[in-house]
């Protein structure tokens, strides 16, 4: 059967380290952390331990949609995670140079996942009808806390009338969102696409609950070295907010209107765990088999695959983990691979994590540079593949994979290579 080729038009970041493509990826190679002390709350108040977070810096809505009565309506009816994916969805359609009204807007789709939705409005609004009763509650409530939010928001601004939808599967929610709109373009559901993820729950409630886990870095002394993936001495992930939306559009289609192409997307593939609603198998089964999938899909071999983009949280569990279920899969060729884990400097995006590491793939293939792993001093001996320790590399990379691992044991891949038209 004949499947159409799917390609990345645009990309559009909105991280801990950086507004806008450029800003970012230039953040990541140079190994720039977005690490930093918690300003949106005060941990002090609260008796809270963690007082670290990577926190988007100097997010103003009025400086994407400048006109004041369009801004202040924005605010009104979205939570801040949806105004990300607002903003994301921007930068990655005027990165594509796509009009969506200029083609057909029936062919056009949004899948926009994220873990959580809406927290920020939802527990504030709680206190409101705790503290006021129900009249204290606004008449936006739902349409601000309800996951979909970020997909039919972005699908109601750009005129997409293709299929919207939000993925919510933890952090493998933004790369099961792009794996999803790759075979939705694929089968010839859609000629594009404006996905990825979005998450934006940085308050006492999600942090405070995160550390009753023992999930977090508690390393408030050093925040820029708190998120060091792969080392013996790493004590948990740092909790991130962020968006980033990826264009994909079917190569014809971009070929016809003259797009720049940053890599094709050929495979997928993704698992769930079935063990634990936390802890990744101990095995790494799960991630093993949908890298497995991922590669049947894409029909190359483990040998194919130069550059890894993991999930590299760095907990211990995770990294652990995760590096098993890579040599399970790649044998001796693991030691050929370069890994790299974006979660080094932007910290945890939970469900927006997939996309950043799809759009840091992405870039790879481009730019044929490779991220580096930041805060990597203390290797730890179970975690012993090639890292790209420190600072970036420039390498040949053909092929490339990325990850997400997310609670509830779902494992996500997608497989990219560089662009041959």
């Amino acid at each position: 059967m004949y499947r159409r080729r799917v390609v990345v038009t645009g990309i559009g970041m909105l991280t801990p380290v950086g507004i806008g493509k450029e800003d970012c990826w230039n953040a990541l190679l140079a190994g720039k952390s977005g690490v930093s002390h918690i300003t949106q709350f005060d941990p002090d108040e609260i008796g809270l331990d963690v007082k670290i977070a990577a926190e988007v810096k100097n997010f103003n809505i009025q400086d994407y949609y400048p006109d004041r009565k369009k801004w202040a309506s924005m605010i009104k009816q979205m939570d801040r995670v949806t105004l990300f994916s607002m903003v994301a969805s921007k930068l990655a359609l005027e990165d594509a140079s796509l009009e969506i009204r200029k083609i057909n807007p029936e062919r056009v789709g949004t899948f926009i996942g994220t873990g959580v939705g809406g927290l920020i409005t939802t527990t504030a609004d709680y206190i409101k009808l705790l503290e006021g009763g129900p009249k204290k509650l606004g008449i936006r409530t739902v349409i601000k806390l309800m996951p979909n939010a970020p997909s039919g928001q972005v699908a109601i601004e750009y005129g997409a009338k293709g299929r919207a939808k939000s993925d919510s599967t933890a952090c493998a929610s933004g790369l099961d969102s792009l794996f999803d709109a790759f075979m939705y373009i694929r089968d010839n559901r859609a000629d594009v696409m404006i996905s990825g993820g979005s998450e934006a729950c940085l308050n006492s409630f999600t942090v405070a609950s995160f550390n009753n886990m023992m999930a977090l870095s508690k390393r408030n002394d050093s925040p820029e070295s708190a998120s060091r993936p792969f080392n013996i001495d790493r004590d948990g992930f740092v909790i991130g907010e962020g968006s980033v939306v990826l264009i994909l559009e079917e190569m014809e289609h971009a070929m016809r209107r003259g797009a720049n192409m940053y890599a094709e997307i050929v495979g997928g593939g993704a698992s769930c765990d079935a063990t634990h609603i936390v802890a990744p198998h101990e095995t790494g089964d799960g991630a093993s088999r949908a890298i497995k999938e991922a590669l049947r899909d894409a029909e190359i071999e483990p040998g194919d695959i130069d550059y890894i983009n993991a999930h590299g949280t760095s907990t211990p569990l995770n990294d652990e983990r995760e590096t098993l279920a890579i040599k399970n899969v790649f044998g001796d060729h693991s030691y050929k691979l370069a890994v790299s884990s974006t979660k080094s400097m932007v910290g945890h995006l939970l469900g927006g994590a997939g996309a950043i590491g799809a759009a840091a793939t992405a870039l790879t293939l481009s730019t044929q540079k490779i991220h580096p792993t930041i805060n990597y001093v203390n290797p730890d001996p179970k975690c012993d593949l090639d890292y790209v320790p420190n600072t970036y590399r420039e390498a040949r990379v053909d092929y490339a994979m990325a990850e997400a691992l997310g609670f509830g044991g779902h494992n996500t891949v997608l497989v990219m290579k560089k662009v041959v038209a």
